[in-house]
């Protein structure tokens, strides 16, 4: 089957008035919002390293969406149009069916449309989807903002992908399969937070990339971290390493002032959001429970491991 009869089958469809020029053109020509800026991001998913190799078509569709709509949540902003780069190592219609349906109903509920990309094939599946978003001028949350005494806080729960991916069937598995992107809280938090992050790799290694970015120390509260039930009936330590160093939640990690907290507690959020920690002067990442430092190691996912 030719390129662009798939493209014509599986990935063409109606765009919005925003979008001048998109897909069966050389580029994508966008109208740009006054006095907004582009935010833009990029990721790819490899078959057998990002997703199990037996993972259903539709869910691969819609994570290669999600994963990157939680990137722009993690600035600030709102989520646009994306593009698509799909390697196959063959055409098999069940499987672009299905794949492309997950990719159009994670767009569809998040208000994103598909202006482009490109097919190929190749040994190996692999997605790469560039996604592009708009935002105030100069409200973008970046890593580099967090300061002293500031709260840290996360959205949602920790360690449920992580259990899922390590106990295939379980209902936890869903947040593997279909990560929820916090894109309304991510807008909700541009001139709130002073840095932001979505936690991707585990927590405790993307906490310390905005540690590192914004050269300060902080100190995270064990009993306060957001688990789901089947990870509070496990050891204490297992618990905390789910949540702490699994990955693939795509939950917001965010620091903000407390006065800034008290403004953001008045607002009707569409997820919860819980304190764990806070901003310290030292450099360094320490871990407490109940007032008892714990040693924790910190080891999140590694892309070249």
């Amino acid at each position: 089957m030719a390129e662009f009869s798939i493209i014509d089958q599986y990935f063409k469809r109606t765009l919005n008035s925003s979008v001048r020029l998109a897909i069966g053109d050389d580029a994508a020509v966008i109208q740009p919002p006054p006095q907004q800026q582009l935010v833009i991001c990029t990721d790819t998913l490899v078959a057998g390293r990002h997703f199990p190799l037996n993972t259903a078509p539709h869910a691969v569709g819609w994570k290669s969406v999600a994963v990157n709509l939680s990137d722009l949540a993690a600035m600030g902003a709102k989520p646009h149009s994306i593009l698509l780069a799909l390697s196959l190592p063959s055409v098999d219609h069940d499987w672009l069916a299905e794949f492309s349906r997950g990719l159009f109903d994670c767009c569809e509920q998040f208000g994103v449309v598909l202006i482009g990309g490109d097919t190929t094939q190749s040994t190996q599946l692999t997605m790469s989807i560039t996604a592009l978003g708009w935002m105030d001028a100069e409200q973008a949350v970046i890593r580099s903002g967090a300061q002293v005494g500031d709260y840290i806080c996360v959205s949602g729960q920790l360690g449920s992908a992580a259990y899922g991916l390590a106990h295939l069937g379980h209902a936890l598995q869903q947040r593997l399969d279909y990560p929820t992107p916090r894109c309304t809280l991510g807008q909700q938090l541009a001139g709130l937070a002073s840095s932001m992050i979505d936690v991707s790799d585990g927590l405790a290694q993307d906490l310390s990339h905005i540690l590192n970015a914004s050269n300060v120390g902080a100190k995270v509260l064990l009993e306060q971290l957001p688990l789901d039930a089947a990870l509070q009936q496990l050891e204490s330590q297992q618990a905390w390493q789910y949540a702490l160093n699994g990955g693939d939640d795509y939950e917001l990690c965010f620091t903000i002032s407390p006065q800034n907290y008290q403004q953001l507690s008045q607002q009707t959020t569409d997820v919860a959001f819980t304190i764990i920690g806070e901003i310290t002067a030292p450099t360094g990442l320490i871990f407490t429970y109940q007032g008892e430092i714990q040693p924790i190691t910190v080891h999140g996912y590694q892309h070249f491991a």
